[in-house]
């Protein structure tokens, strides 16, 4: 009876070491796997090595690739049989985002890692419209001054100034496309020029006045004309003096010398901030208006950032260097609440890069870290 005992104990101990192998064999982790065969036995390899049906996560067509979900031990042994030509782990990767020279160049991803990306801040879009289906993009609002379709829907841009001017201000910190100079702060659609870039001093007078009523912290205005208007100066006035801070592209009629006198309007009215266009190395772009009403510099030679239909494109121009002050201003918003719009603008040019010819660069490069510790 005791032997009976005995040999019924050790049986169990036995079987029961052997299903305790079983199971931690069952239990051992798995990893996805790439394995390529060299030849046509694939099948016949993988149910050798134990893998199941279940195991098999993608079988390509135009090699003899398989996405396997293996044991080290498999992965191993696949990988020294001769009709196996690779065996690697399945490597994770992400989507890349593109930081433009621009965003780089006015210090915004210095002040990015203290946690101050624009937060709140409200940015009005006087332009074609912003496409606000475009991944990269988040659209708050908007209005359009004009009463034909599509031009009256100030979400569709069929131009695609105004989206690449929103994408520089404030494309999404998303891992996808570019970033731009303040990626969380709050754009506007303010569609004030056509499907064809055209508009009016009456349509930006429009995209002003609806700025103010609904409590816009900045307006962006990529456009521009030789025209003064009394009634687009008033209303310029009146925004700033409600504490708005109004940013303008100072043109594209500059000359190869630098000379005269060629900044357009709004940019020119004193309660609007004009920016001129310098390139990566902070020599001021051939096109750029120049003028004693210039007041400060930003890039504007090849920016990339946000087109329509969640496109991407390099763009030259004034219109591409206002949207980085525009930035930058909603950064130091973000940063100082509590400023005025006066403030504001007074930090920014008195902590400007100069970069010589007032002319030609105002105050100099606006920069969001030299912003913050004026």
């Amino acid at each position: 009876m005791k032997r009976f005992i005995w040999l019924f104990a050790a049986l169990m101990m036995i079987t029961g070491g052997l299903f305790a192998s079983a199971v931690s064999a069952g239990e051992q982790d798995k990893e996805d796997y790439l394995v390529m065969f060299s030849g046509n036995a694939e099948k016949g390899l993988l149910n050798a090595f134990g893998v199941e049906d279940e195991d098999v996560l993608y079988e390509f067509e135009l090699l003899p690739v398989y996405q396997l979900s293996l044991t080290e031990g498999q992965a191993k042994g696949l990988s020294n049989h001769p009709h196996v030509e690779y065996v690697e782990e399945d490597a994770e990767v992400q989507a890349m985002q593109t930081v433009p020279y621009g965003i780089s160049q006015v210090q915004a991803p210095d002040v990015h890692r203290f946690g101050y990306f624009g937060q709140g801040v409200r940015v009005a879009i006087l332009d074609t419209g912003i496409d606000a289906n475009h991944q990269d993009l988040n659209v708050y609002g908007g209005h359009s001054v004009f009463s034909s379709w599509p031009d009256s829907n100030p979400y569709i841009d069929n131009d695609g100034h105004g989206t690449h001017v929103a994408g520089t201000v404030a494309a999404l910190n998303n891992s996808v496309g570019v970033l731009g100079v303040a990626p969380q702060a709050r754009l506007y659609a303010v569609k004030v020029l056509d499907q064809n870039g055209s508009g009016s001093n009456a349509g930006i007078a429009q995209g002003i006045e609806w700025s103010v009523l609904n409590n816009m912290d900045i307006v962006n205005m990529s456009l521009g004309g030789p025209t003064d208007s009394a009634i687009l100066r008033a209303y310029s006035d009146y925004a700033y003096n409600q504490g708005l801070l109004l940013i303008a592209a100072a043109g594209n009629s500059g000359n190869a010398s630098g000379t005269g006198d060629s900044v357009g309007y709004p940019a020119k009215y004193d309660s609007v901030m004009a920016v001129g266009a310098v390139d990566a190395n902070n020599n001021r772009a051939s096109f750029s208006s120049t003028g004693p009403a210039v007041e400060i510099a930003a890039p504007g030679v090849s920016i990339q950032s946000t087109y329509p239909n969640n496109g991407y494109r390099s763009l030259n121009g004034t219109s591409m260097a206002a949207p980085h002050v525009a930035g930058v201003a909603a950064l130091l918003m973000h940063y100082r609440p509590n400023y005025s719009a006066q403030q504001v603008r007074s930090v920014l040019n008195n902590s400007a890069q100069p970069l010589g010819n007032s002319n030609h660069f105002g105050n100099g490069l606006v920069g969001a870290y030299r912003a913050f510790v004026y």
